[in-house]
């Protein structure tokens, strides 16, 4: 299974390796929210079932990154921004899951190349976008929540966007040792054989 997950997610693209990894995490997580959720608010947490299946996208996009990989990369930002977009709307804004669209923001910096920086500005863009044009207006979830359960959800989320950030810097580290490992095996066959 091991073996098989690290060929779905490779790629030489060192961007395109970053976000095949993420997504698999990502991929991965999801179906754990609703236990934090029936953790936190209980009997409650049934209104978050459905962002468990979300991790179906995520799992989906190093598919996507090999048809192209500039399109894997944008359906990873565009999935991303709507599941919070969907979560905010199914638990409220006083959830704070809003603050998610931060690492949204700061995986979009970092999973593009300069040569791609009209696609960059559009996706960095775009979660701020979402915040703007959905603030107040999806504020009326299914269920209200408890004030203390709405604290420590936010208190969950607010602890979740600084981990992605964290571990966003993590990644953007190996993309730049993949870059200069490429560009240190370029000028290695470039150098005159004697």
């Amino acid at each position: 299974m091991l073996r098989w997950l690290r060929a779905y997610t490779a790629s030489d693209d060192p961007h395109v390796a970053a976000n095949n990894t993420i997504a698999m995490v990502l991929a991965w997580n999801q179906p754990y929210y609703p236990l934090y959720l029936w953790w936190i608010a209980g009997s409650d947490a049934w209104i978050g079932l459905p962002d468990a299946f979300s991790g179906l996208l995520f799992f989906a996009v190093p598919a996507i990154a090999r048809r192209s990989s500039l399109l894997g990369r944008v359906a990873m930002i565009v999935f991303s921004v709507a599941n919070v977009a969907f979560c905010s709307m199914m638990l409220g804004e006083a959830a704070g899951i809003q603050l998610l669209y931060l690492p949204c923001g700061m995986l979009a910096a970092i999973l593009f190349t300069w040569r791609e920086r009209f696609v960059m500005l559009i996706m960095t863009a775009l979660p701020l976008a979402a915040w703007w044009l959905t603030r107040g207006r999806l504020d009326i979830p299914p269920i209200r929540f408890s004030v203390s359960a709405y604290a420590s959800l936010f208190t969950l989320n607010a602890v979740s966007s600084g981990a992605l950030m964290v571990f966003f810097g993590w990644i953007l580290a190996g993309i730049n040792r993949g870059v200069e490992e490429k560009r240190a095996m370029g000028h290695e066959s470039q150098r005159p054989r004697t």
